[in-house]
């Protein structure tokens, strides 16, 4: 449980959903945090342009826009800012990336403040993670699949619908659900 304040932090939240920025934003001003927030890559660059922030929260999925795509302008701004990015949309393809791009952690959605704040201090790996040992399902493997093929077509929604060999709009409304638990 994170008690202790940090008046001299700031924490830049990157998501375009209002209503969960404006929750999170209040859970961690209350632990003492300088909240700031930005709907959009554009306007969190400027916001890292303008002062120097500690940490961030980014969302995979900003509107049409990708978080991992934000992840090297923003270490290229501030070389020094742990991120952490927080996803509805979780896939092993999409947290390996985002590690490699240099965020500290990746956590699905939902999670609480207590989780996040701890994301950021699990920077290193832990070798008694439990491994499950149930496979995953079909709908999860084809999930995992689709996230692969995206990103080695670096977001293209019809480059991957064809490499697929599916209409781009079946792809989209795949993409649209929320992915199914392993």
């Amino acid at each position: 449980m994170h008690t202790e304040p940090h008046s001299n932090q700031t924490l830049l939240i990157i998501d375009d959903d209002e209503v969960f920025t404006r929750v999170l934003s209040r859970a961690l001003g209350r632990r003492g945090y300088h909240i700031v927030t930005a709907a959009n890559g554009t306007d969190a660059i400027a916001a890292l342009e303008e002062q120097a922030v500690d940490k961030a929260i980014v969302d995979l999925k900003i509107a049409r826009e990708s978080g991992l795509q934000l992840i090297p302008t923003l270490k290229q701004v501030q070389p020094s800012l742990a991120i952490v990015m927080l996803t509805g949309y979780s896939s092993i393809t999409t947290a390996v990336e985002a590690i490699k791009l240099g965020a500290v952690n990746y956590l699905c959605k939902p999670a609480d403040t207590d989780e996040i704040l701890a994301a950021f201090d699990a920077v290193g790996g832990n070798p008694d993670t439990a491994i499950t040992h149930r496979p995953p399902s079909v709908d999860r493997l084809e999930w995992e699949h689709i996230q692969k093929v995206l990103a080695e077509h670096d977001g293209n929604i019809s480059a991957t619908a064809r490499a697929l060999g599916m209409h781009r709009r079946t792809l989209q409304r795949k993409l649209q659900k929320r992915p199914v638990r392993h």
